[in-house]
């Protein structure tokens, strides 16, 4: 997407370069086992990357890496318990662009501050999004047929995401807009709930990974009816695009990455930011993220992902005010 947003994200996605060593004050860093939390459920695509990541980082830390699911609220909970986490090292959250970018804008009050109470140290995957409908009594093969259905019987039909404010949450919604119509939003705690809804026709469609559309797709659960990307996608290469499925103006991503409590020592930020990029060089790990068609992000240090996330919420805060979403 050759525009402001990827502008600042494309030279850090092709990018090979490792970030320079941490210092020998890292050196005692760290002594015992390190948490890292997700905030959203088993079976989405930031437990699923985290627990291919994590091995890799307690080889190269020298210390069991342990991952605690701590879903709620679309990773506000998760993500806010590490942010009142003492700041010693002991523990990371791998949040996303939701509770650090989508959920500040909306009308309910945010229990923390994600840019004065976190630390930025790495970011992990770019995420790509698609849309998605169940086959499960609903025969669209188009999103011009289901933007004519949802058009028709506003409210009659119902769409999923793994939480309030979830990238999930916020795609589905703006592609409501874009489409002139009304449908009622059902949030789960995490995404495998989500697609066992869509395959079993609970919900009528939801936007996520492309690559975990897929499988719903190859079983004849669920049809993709575009992907957010300007090229199709090597996933879901029969699925158009959303500009050529008639929504040229429509976006939609997120993005992973470790975040410590605000007050932990820099030195073990950088330690734990030279870290996740080896691990993310690393071939096997780099080859899963390539399968899931999560590209790897590489090439930060600190404070360049600092800058990013602050220009992400610029970015997407007033946006999602704009949606209107109301706390449910």
């Amino acid at each position: 997407m050759p525009n402001r947003r990827t502008t600042l994200l494309l030279p850090f996605l092709a990018s090979p370069a490792l970030i320079g060593p941490a210092g020998a004050q890292t050196a005692a860093w760290p002594q015992r086992p390190v948490r890292i939390v997700v905030p959203f459920g088993t079976g989405g695509g930031t437990d699923i990357t985290t627990r291919l990541l994590t091995p890799k980082l307690a080889e190269i830390l020298g210390q069991p890496v342990v991952l605690e699911n701590r879903p709620g609220a679309g990773g506000v909970v998760g993500t806010d318990a590490v942010a009142k986490s003492p700041p010693d090292g002991s523990v990371f959250v791998l949040s996303t662009l939701s509770p650090i970018g989508l959920s500040p804008g909306l009308p309910a009050p945010m229990p923390f501050d994600p840019l004065r109470d976190l630390v930025p140290v790495a970011p992990t995957a770019f995420v790509p999004i698609g849309l998605a409908v169940t086959t499960r009594g609903l025969d669209s093969r188009t999103a011009s047929d289901f933007i004519a259905r949802l058009r028709a019987e506003p409210d009659r039909y119902q769409y999923g995401s793994s939480g309030i404010g979830t990238s999930g949450h916020i795609a589905s919604a703006t592609f409501l807009i874009q489409a002139g119509a009304r449908a009622v939003h059902v949030p789960y705690r995490g995404g495998g709930q989500v697609f066992a809804a869509l395959s079993s026709g609970e919900i009528h469609f939801c936007a996520d990974i492309p690559s975990l559309l897929k499988p719903m797709q190859d079983a004849g659960n669920a049809r993709a009816l575009f992907v957010a990307t300007e090229q199709r996608s090597n996933i879901l290469p029969e699925t158009p695009t959303a500009a050529e499925a008639g929504l040229p103006d429509y976006k939609a991503y997120s993005w992973y990455g470790f975040f410590a409590p605000a007050g932990t020592p820099r030195a073990i930020v950088e330690r734990m930011a030279a870290a996740t990029d080896q691990a993310l060089a690393d071939p096997t790990v780099k080859a899963r993220f390539d399968e899931l068609g999560t590209p790897t992000m590489r090439g930060f240090n600190p404070d360049s992902f600092a800058a990013y996330v602050r220009d992400e919420v610029a970015y997407w805060v007033p946006r999602v005010r704009a949606l209107g979403i109301r706390s449910e």
